[in-house]
């Protein structure tokens, strides 16, 4: 139910990783400068004849020009929260309260996110705060698990609690005449979860099936080493979702004292969209949140190493069975405040995230035609997440495809972005962020998450010109301090017979079994 259910939610994270550098909300940061315009193809290119005026060259119309060859268009700046429509207070006991009205559609949107996560799970006890979030859905209050999934069927409602790196979060949608309703369930699922010892005995089975199959997955394999590579003993190098050895502890006594220190009203945004009045929202806020005690606020968990790693590490995951060999290189990347977080992620799109544009994907599909595909990304958490480069290509190939990824991240060091590919980055970046923002709902989950992070939330109208104000000198300036291939960690998931050979000679290779 839950990821079914989540589909339609609010989600802070990103989880993810896996994704690119991220601004406020949906959109990778990035931007550039004009560059005069290119020579149109197919028109005559050598010098006229000696002693002969040269021929005039017919006038191209811009509409036969194929759009990839014209200049990049101007980038739009302005607001994007209409201000009428957003509404933010926060409650005596610190419970931050965010709203924004929509009346165009007939449903809302509510939900509670705490601005803490699986990064502030003890080592000992991964993935903790996915267990919890997953026992949060067997019931509230008066509700066991089934009479609360007909409670919310009956509604024709949907509902869902997620865990991510730095956030939990419930989440409940509906018909706006079902706002009270749809409003003590969510106050059910944050104040009084059952969390009950039979159900904790069913989610810790399920996660553990779970965390089994994924062991079947290249992908997943090479994410779990690559963690451990540059994290080794911190909480990022172990999966959000926990170890069976970590998972097989978590009961529900465990889940209670987590959700007691992780829920606190100082600690938690309450938000809504859609078609409902900020003064009926905050009035059922203060009912059903205002008796919340105030209660010490939980520490994010300590910080990973400002190096990791310190050397470069490589790792082969022995998968005798596979053809393909799944490869991923990186580090340590940079935390979600990070002040020139926007000229990283135009960086990013440059180097691995922009697509079929980027550098890797010209290289080593394009031109090499190692992989299907091949992207960078950095992860940006509270606490700086990785940088990685992934792909995945043929067991007989991979050390070519691994020499020529080395070197495209040597030579964005080397040869950063041009005025040209940086103009592309910001208008690529600048056209995904307006299409992630096409609903409330996406504006909204932009601003809970500015919040959850302590950034202003003028950041969704900022960010445009933020994306325009970056110069080639700035996305230069980080390539040198943000890449550094010569102590990255390699992990390859494939034979080790033919994989450990061939990559002896770039360092000492670890082999570890799935």
């Amino acid at each position: 139910m839950r990821r079914a259910a989540l589909a339609g939610l609010l989600l802070l994270t990103c989880a993810a990783l896996a994704c690119a550098a991220r601004e406020p909300g949906p959109a990778a940061d990035a931007i550039a400068a004009d560059e005069p315009a290119q020579p149109v193809a197919g028109l005559p290119a050598s010098d006229p004849p000696a002693l002969l005026s040269p021929s005039p060259v017919p006038s191209v119309p811009p509409s036969a020009i194929p759009s990839w060859e014209r200049p990049p268009p101007p980038i739009e700046t302005g607001p994007i929260v209409d201000a009428e429509r957003l509404h933010v207070a926060t409650l005596e006991n610190g419970l931050r309260v965010i709203v924004l009205a929509d009346h165009r559609l007939p449903q809302v949107e509510l939900g509670l996110a705490v601005r803490r996560g699986a990064a502030s799970e003890p080592v000992a006890q991964a993935g903790l705060a996915g267990f919890l979030a997953d026992l949060m859905e067997r019931g509230a209050g008066d509700r066991d698990a089934l009479a609360l999934a007909e409670t919310v069927d009956g509604l024709g409602a949907s509902f869902g609690v997620a865990a991510g790196w730095d956030s939990i979060e419930v989440g409940v949608s509906g018909l706006s005449r079902d706002l009270v309703p749809l409003f003590g369930v969510l106050a059910d699922l944050v104040r009084r979860p059952r969390l009950d010892p039979a159900e904790a005995e069913k989610v810790r089975a399920e996660t553990l099936a779970a965390l089994e199959r994924a062991k079947d997955r290249p992908q997943t394999l090479a994410s779990w080493h690559f963690s451990r590579a540059v994290y080794d003993g911190h909480r990022y190098g172990l999966p959000s979702e926990g170890t069976p050895e970590t998972v097989a502890g978590l009961d529900a006594a465990v889940a209670r004292a987590f959700h007691e220190r992780m829920f606190v009203p100082g600690n938690a945004i309450l938000y809504a969209s859609g078609d409902l009045a900020a003064a009926d929202l905050q009035a059922l806020a203060r009912e059903a949140f205002g008796s919340w005690p105030a209660a010490p606020v939980p520490e994010p968990g300590p910080p990973p190493p400002a190096q990791a790693p310190a050397a470069r590490r490589i790792v082969v995951v022995d998968r005798p069975d596979l053809g393909q060999a799944q490869i991923v290189v990186g580090h340590e990347g940079i935390e979600r405040t990070y002040e020139e977080r926007v000229a990283v992620s135009l960086l990013n799109n440059v180097l691995g995230g922009g697509g079929f544009s980027s550098r890797l994907m010209q290289v080593i599909r394009e031109r090499e035609g190692l992989a299907y595909g091949v992207g960078s990304s950095f992860r940006l958490s509270r606490a700086a997440g990785p940088f990685l480069v992934s792909t995945a290509t043929r067991v007989a190939e991979a050390r070519r495809a691994l020499d020529l990824l080395l070197a495209e991240l040597a030579g964005i060091r080397e040869r950063p972005p041009t005025a040209d590919e940086l103009a592309h980055a910001q208008t690529y970046a600048a056209g995904r962020f307006a299409l992630g923002l096409e609903t409330s709902r996406a504006m909204l989950g932009s601003l809970v998450d500015l919040d959850a992070y302590g950034l202003p939330l003028d950041g969704l109208d900022t960010y445009r010109a933020r994306v325009a104000a970056v110069t080639p000198a700035d996305v230069a300036r980080e390539a040198l301090a943000r890449i550094h291939p010569e102590r990255a960690a390699i992990v390859v998931v494939g034979p080790a017979s033919e994989l450990e050979p061939a990559l002896a000679d770039l360092g000492p290779v670890e082999v570890v079994k799935p």
